[in-house]
C-alpha cells in the first residue's frame, strides 16, 4: 500500500517538546489511500500546501522547525519553508519603524488593481517599481525578477526510507512567501486576504516595496482563496542581517496581520489615507506592547477564566463599579463612531435602524395582540408599542452593551396569560396581580445585579446556550404556524353563515324554485350576498401564501449579498434592508392588489395608555403569593438576559469595548418597575433580534475552507445610535394606529417570526451537527469538531442536546398553563446536565472542544 507523508497543524493537550507556544506544533502524519471504515473513530485532516499560482497546489514535504520564534499571540506567520517567523515587535525593535518610513518616503502603492491573475498583479506591480524615479535600477532586468519570483519543478520522484517526496511535471510555485497563520482555541486558520511575496535579487542597488489592493478578491489556490492585498518585497541578495527581505516582509506581514486593520485599508480611497491607516497601526502596535497589566482586572466579569468562588457574590456592588469603569470611557465613542472621523458609515446605520424599526415593531404588534386576546384587552398593541419604545431608549442610552435589543419576548407573552388564568380562576384584579408580581421581579432582579449573580454564566456552556437559543427560535415558529393554523381552522371548510346557522336561511329549493340538488344549494348560497357570508377559501390561502412570499423574499434579498449580481454596494444595502422591503412588497400585495379579500388583521381599542395599577385591590396573602411567580419570572429574565449579552459579545463578533452583564441586569430590573406600575408589558434583551443587530453593523471578510465558504467578522461598529433611532421612531408609530399600520396583515407577522427564526439559525453549532445526520461523510465540513471529536461522540452530543430540547419545548409549550410556570426551572437544570452529567456520557476533552468558538 503506498503511503505518503503528510503535514498537518495538531492541536496538543500537554505541552510536548518543540511545541509552539501558542499551543499548536507540526506533526507529521501518515495518509492512506484508503476509505475510512464508516461509523470508526478515525479523523479527516486536511492537507496543508504551499501558496501556488495557478488552479492547482500541490504538496512539498518540509520539515517544519517552530522552534523558539514562534509568537504566542493568536497569529503567526508563516514561511514557503514552512517555518514559523516571529511577528515584528514594534516596540523593541527599531528597523520595524525605519523599515516603515522608509516604504512611506518612497511609497508604491496600487489601490483597485482589476488584474485577475496572480502574474498579471505581479507584472503591474514590477512595472510600477521600474517605472518610479525614485528608485531607478539600471542594472536590473525586471523580467528576470519576475521569473525569479517563481519555481518550476521538474516531474521526479525520490525513494528514500524514511519519506517520499513526490514532484509533478509544470508546477508553477511562488518561491518565497509569507502568510498569517490563526491559531484560535479550535484549529489552524490561514490568513486568506493577503499574501507578501519575497525575492532576493543580485542586481538591486536598494530594497522595494509594492502594495496593491486588488479590486475585488481573487481565487488563487488553496489557503489563498480570497486575496485582496499582495505585498512585494524586492532585496539585494547581500544584505545585512536586519535588513534582508525576510526582515522587511516581518514588518508588513506583522500590519497586515490584524484583520481590523485590513478593513480600514479597504475603507481608504487615496494613497494618502493609505499611508494614514499605515502610520496609525504602527502606533497602535506600539502603544498595544506599552499597556501595562492591570491587577485584579475583570474580577467580576462573567466572560474571564478566573474560578468562580463564593465570596465573589459577597462582595456588594463590585460588579456594577467594574463595569462602568469598563464601560464608561467609551460611552462617547457610542455616540461618535461612524459619525465623526474618516470611516463614516452613515448608510450602513440608516439601513440598520430601519431593520431595526421593521424587526422591533411587527414582534411588539404580534405579541401585543396574543396580549390582548390573552387579557381581554388589559395589555393591548398600543400599550406594547408604547412600552416597546420607553424602555428601548432608556435602555440605549444608558445599558453596558447598546448593542442588545430589549423586547417584550414568546414566554413572557405566555406568562402573561397564565397570570390571566390565575386571575380569572381567584378572582384577583389584573392589573394590580400583575403590578405586584412585576416589582417582586424587578426586586430580585436588582438583588441580582448588586450580589454579581451574573459570574453564574461561567456555568453556562457554548452548547447550553445553544439550546436555549434554539428553543426561541423554534418558539417563532411555533407562533407562526398556530396563528396559520387558526385562520385554516376558522376559514378553510365548506362556506358557512355569518350566524353560524343554515337554518336562518330559506331553503335551497325555496330560493331556486324547488330545485332541492346539491348544486342548486351550492348556487344558493353563493347567490348570498358578502355580509352573510362568513368565510371562504381563497382567505386562508392568500394568507398561507403571504406568509411564506415574506419569508421566501427576505431570506433570498437576506443571501442577495453571496451572489455575482449588481455592485457590492448594492448588495450590501439590498442584504440590510431585506426584511423591510419583503414586509412592504408583501403588505402591499396582500392590503391594496387583493382588497376585496378580507385578511385578519389586530385589535386597536381606545383606552388610556397610563393607568396606575390599584395595589389597594390585594390582600397581604396576595402579595406574598405574587412573590413566588415574581421569583420565577426573574429567574426567566436573568437567564434571556444573560444569555442573549453572552451571544451578543461573543468572541466572534470581535466586540472591543467591553461588558455590563450586572449594570445591564440591573437596568433591566429598573426598566421593568416602571413597566410593572404602569401595565406595559415586560421586556428583557432580546434573542435573535440582538444577534442580528450585531449582523448588520458587521463588516465581514470571507474565506474558504475545504471547499466551504465561511464569513468571518473584521469590525463592528458598537453604536447607540440605531437603536435609539430605531426606537424613539417605534414610538411616533402610535400615531399610525390604527392606520396605515392595520393594513399590515398578520399573516406578514407571522412570515416576519420565519424569517427571524431561520436567519437566527445562522452559526449555531448544534443546527450544524443536526445537519450531520442528513449528510454523507465526503461533504462534512472541515470544522474544528470534526478534526477532533471521533464522528460517533459527535452525534451522541447532538442527540444528548436534542433531548434538552425537547424537553424544554414540553415544559415551554405545552398547552397546560401551570406547566409553563416550571419552564425556568427546567432551563436553569440545564446547567447541572451539561457541567455534571454528560461528562460521565462523553469524555469531558471532547465536550470541551464542541463547546469551543470557531472564529
Amino acid at each position: 500500500m503506498e503511503t505518503n507523508k503528510v503535514l498537518h497543524f495538531v492541536p496538543s493537550e500537554a505541552p510536548p517538546s518543540g511545541m509552539s507556544k501558542n499551543g499548536y506544533f507540526f506533526q507529521e502524519m501518515e495518509q492512506r489511500e484508503v476509505e475510512q471504515e464508516e461509523g470508526g473513530e478515525g479523523r479527516e485532516e486536511a492537507q496543508d500546501s504551499p501558496i501556488a499560482c495557478g488552479d492547482d497546489i500541490h504538496l512539498y514535504d518540509n520539515q517544519i522547525s517552530p522552534g523558539p520564534d514562534a509568537d504566542d499571540s493568536g497569529c503567526v506567520l508563516l514561511n514557503t519553508s514552512r517555518r514559523y517567523v516571529k511577528l515584528m515587535n514594534f516596540e523593541e525593535e527599531i528597523r520595524a519603524h525605519r523599515d516603515l518610513d522608509g516604504f512611506l518616503a518612497r511609497a508604491t502603492i496600487l489601490l483597485d488593481e482589476t488584474a485577475a491573475s496572480l502574474d498579471d498583479v505581479l507584472k503591474r506591480m514590477l512595472h510600477h517599481v521600474s517605472q518610479d524615479s525614485n528608485s531607478s535600477e539600471p542594472s536590473c532586468n525586471f523580467e528576470e525578477v519576475m521569473s525569479m519570483l517563481f519555481t518550476d519543478a521538474g516531474a521526479q520522484e525520490v525513494n528514500d526510507k524514511s519519506q517520499t517526496f513526490v514532484f509533478f511535471d509544470d508546477v508553477h510555485l511562488l518561491s518565497e512567501t509569507i502568510q498569517g497563520v490563526t491559531a484560535t482555541g479550535t484549529g489552524i486558520q490561514y490568513q486568506q486576504s493577503w499574501l507578501c511575496i519575497l525575492c532576493n535579487v543580485k542586481y538591486l542597488q536598494r530594497r522595494h516595496v509594492c502594495i496593491s489592493r486588488l479590486e475585488r478578491p481573487q481565487n488563487w489556490g488553496e489557503n489563498c482563496c480570497e486575496v485582496r492585498y499582495v505585498i512585494l518585497i524586492l532585496a539585494p541578495l547581500k544584505m545585512k542581517s536586519t535588513k534582508t527581505a525576510m526582515e522587511l516582509g516581518r514588518t508588513f506581514a506583522t500590519l497586515f496581520s490584524d484583520i481590523s486593520f485590513r478593513q480600514k485599508l479597504l475603507e481608504t480611497k487615496t494613497q494618502e489615507e493609505f499611508k494614514e491607516a499605515l502610520v496609525l497601526q504602527r502606533h497602535q502596535l506600539t502603544a498595544t506592547n506599552q499597556q501595562p497589566i492591570a491587577l485584579g482586572k475583570e474580577e467580576t466579569d462573567p466572560r474571564s477564566h478566573k474560578p468562580l468562588k463564593c465570596q465573589d457574590f459577597l462582595r456588594a456592588g463590585r460588579g456594577i463599579y467594574e463595569d462602568f469603569c469598563r464601560r464608561l470611557p467609551f460611552y462617547p465613542s457610542d455616540f461618535t463612531d461612524g459619525i465623526v472621523g474618516s470611516n463614516k458609515t452613515l448608510l450602513k446605520y440608516m439601513t440598520t435602524a430601519i431593520f431595526l424599526y421593521i424587526a422591533i415593531l411587527l414582534p411588539a404588534i404580534a405579541f401585543g395582540s396574543l396580549n390582548d386576546e390573552s387579557t381581554r384587552g388589559e395589555i393591548d398593541v398600543r400599550k406594547t408599542i408604547i412600552g416597546q419604545s420607553i424602555g428601548g431608549v432608556i435602555y440605549s442610552l444608558f445599558a453596558g452593551s447598546p448593542l442588545v435589543i430589549p423586547l417584550t419576548t414568546a414566554p413572557l407573552a405566555i406568562f402573561i396569560s397564565v397570570i390571566r388564568g390565575i386571575c380569572d380562576d381567584y378572582n384577583l384584579d389584573f392589573a394590580a396581580f400583575y403590578a405586584c408580581i412585576g416589582l417582586w421581579n424587578c426586586l430580585f432582579l436588582i438583588l441580582g445585579g448588586i450580589f454579581n449573580l451574573s459570574l453564574l454564566m461561567k456555568l453556562f456552556k457554548r452548547s447550553t446556550e445553544e439550546v436555549i437559543a434554539l428553543f426561541i427560535s423554534i418558539a417563532f415558529v411555533v407562533d407562526a404556524m398556530k396563528g396559520t393554523v387558526k385562520i385554516f381552522h376558522r376559514y378553510y371548510h365548506a362556506p358557512t353563515l355569518a350566524n353560524g346557522t343554515v337554518d336562518a336561511v330559506p331553503p335551497a329549493g325555496d330560493l331556486l324554485g324547488g330545485n332541492g340538488s346539491e348544486t342548486a344549494a351550492g348556487f344558493a348560497l353563493n347567490a348570498l350576498p358578502d355580509s352573510v357570508i362568513h368565510c371562504s377559501r381563497e382567505r386562508p390561502v392568500l394568507c398561507l401564501l403571504l406568509m411564506l412570499g415574506t419569508l421566501w423574499m427576505g431570506y433570498t434579498l437576506y443571501q442577495f449579498k453571496r451572489s455575482p449580481f449588481l455592485h457590492a454596494k448594492v448588495r450590501e444595502v439590498l442584504s440590510d434592508c431585506a426584511l423591510p422591503i419583503s414586509v412592504l412588497v408583501f403588505s402591499f400585495i396582500g392590503s391594496y392588489i387583493f382588497s376585496d379579500i378580507e385578511l385578519p388583521v389586530f385589535k386597536v381599542h381606545d383606552r388610556p395608555v397610563f393607568k396606575v395599577a390599584p395595589f389597594e385591590r390585594l390582600s397581604a396573602m396576595n402579595v406574598v403569593s405574587a412573590m413566588g411567580l415574581g421569583f420565577l419570572l426573574a429567574l426567566l429574565i436573568f437567564i434571556d438576559q444573560n444569555i442573549v449579552v453572552s451571544l451578543t459579545n461573543a468572541p466572534e463578533n470581535r466586540l472591543l469595548k467591553g461588558t455590563a452583564y450586572h449594570w445591564d441586569l440591573m437596568l433591566s430590573g429598573l426598566i421593568n418597575i416602571l413597566m410593572s406600575v404602569l401595565g406595559l408589558p415586560w421586556m428583557h434583551a432580546a434573542f435573535p433580534h440582538s444577534t442580528l443587530h450585531v449582523r448588520q453593523l458587521a463588516f465581514v471578510e470571507q474565506r474558504v475552507e475545504g471547499g466551504h465558504l465561511y464569513e468571518t467578522i473584521v469590525q463592528v461598529k458598537e453604536t447607540r445610535l440605531t437603536s435609539l433611532t430605531a426606537n424613539i421612531f417605534i414610538g411616533v408609530s402610535v400615531l399610525l394606529l390604527p392606520l396605515p399600520l392595520q393594513w399590515i396583515p398578520k399573516p406578514v407577522l407571522y412570515g416576519l417570526f420565519l424569517y427571524i427564526a431561520l436567519t437566527s439559525i445562522d452559526g449555531n453549532q448544534m443546527c450544524d451537527r443536526m445537519a450531520l445526520l442528513l449528510k454523507e461523510q465526503t461533504s462534512y465540513p472541515p470544522t474544528h469538531y470534526i478534526r477532533k471529536v471521533p464522528q460517533r461522540k459527535i452525534h451522541y452530543f447532538t442527540f444528548l442536546q436534542m433531548m434538552q430540547l425537547l424537553v424544554l419545548c414540553t415544559f415551554g409549550m405545552y398547552p397546560i398553563p401551570y406547566m409553563k410556570m416550571i419552564f425556568p426551572l427546567c432551563m436553569i437544570m440545564l446547567i447541572p446536565i451539561r457541567n455534571n452529567v454528560l461528562p460521565h456520557i462523553i469524555e469531558a476533552k471532547y465536550l470541551d472542544i464542541m463547546d469551543a468558538q470557531h472564529m
